[in-house]
């Protein structure tokens, strides 16, 4: 089984600025991180930073092939899946 670590994938305000300015290669900050629960922990941070409240996570799954992806966006406060499945 193909196992890798979570990466998650957002826009800040400042890497948007920076590709404008071809300074820049991608718009996108990836972060990748040894596990799903540390992503999880910095996941707040993350959707604050974003330049829409939106994170997009890939990972993959326990005893499962594939790639399992997850939509985060900031709902009431609190970061929340929107929606997931297989790509």
């Amino acid at each position: 089984m193909s196992r890798f670590c979570p990466q998650a994938t957002f826009i800040t305000d400042e890497g948007l600025r920076q590709f404008h300015n071809k300074d820049r290669k991608s718009r996108n900050d990836v972060n990748v991180y040894s596990t799903y629960a540390k992503l999880k922990t910095a996941m707040g941070a993350m959707l604050r930073a974003s330049f829409d409240e939106r994170v997009s996570v890939v990972r993959s799954r326990r005893g499962k092939f594939g790639e399992w992806f997850e939509h985060w966006e900031m709902i009431s406060g609190k970061p929340t899946i929107v929606k997931e499945g297989w790509n």
